[in-house]
């Protein structure tokens, strides 16, 4: 165990979260264990219990913490472009669950059914989806209403092609984010005057299988 470093409560959570988010990254999360989660942070079980009840809990915390970078990175500005918007949202997305394959697998299919995670993923979709709707032209309540629709749907539709993806990878990442993208406006076409669509240009996929 590395020498013990004194912190104040707010800096110890945020040591365990760093510590707990690497492990959870490279490992399934049967094989994390929160001894040696104590141990990399340098402190006694008893200590990492004081801050994390459990595994589930210490799970939790490193996933909402995720989901709540994910949110502050993904900028969607009304002066660019829904595709720019789209195209910026995924990739960052996409960078975190390639980067993190085992706790987005962890959450989305070992936790799927537990309700602390599954609230954390709702309230990650709902701010997407409110953030979309505010960068989109609406002209009225029921545009507004039909758009939210598809919205909310094509966002579940996202998230599980890409935890399909995470364990399988049957297309390129390039391949599927276009999927993805494709999947909205030709979702969105028939709601909106002018094609959502005219301005994209399908990236061609690259190396990135």
């Amino acid at each position: 165990m590395p020498p013990r470093q004194r912190l104040d409560p707010a800096d110890r959570r945020a040591q365990l979260l760093a510590v707990g988010a690497r492990l959870f990254a490279a490992r399934p999360y049967a094989d994390v264990l929160m001894e040696e989660v104590a141990q990399e942070a340098g402190i006694s079980r008893a200590l990492l219990y004081r801050h994390f009840p459990s595994k589930h809990a210490l799970f939790a915390a490193v996933y909402q913490q995720a989901a709540d970078r994910l949110l502050a990175e993904t900028r969607l500005d009304p002066t660019h472009s829904l595709i720019e918007q789209l195209v910026q949202g995924m990739d960052i997305h996409l960078d975190y669950f390639v980067a993190n394959r085992n706790a987005v697998l962890t959450a989305n299919r070992v936790l799927a059914g537990d309700p602390v995670i599954q609230s954390i993923m709702t309230n990650e979709l709902d701010a997407l989806r409110t953030r979309l709707l505010a960068v989109l032209p609406l002209t009225d309540d029921a545009a507004r209403e039909a758009v939210s629709a598809v919205l909310k749907s094509w966002l579940v539709f996202v998230q599980v092609l890409c935890v399909d993806w995470l364990a399988h990878e049957t297309c390129t990442r390039t391949q599927l984010r276009n999927i993805c993208i494709g999947a909205l406006l030709g979702a969105l076409r028939p709601l909106f005057p002018d094609d959502p669509a005219l301005e994209w240009s399908p990236q061609q996929p690259e190396n990135d299988a």
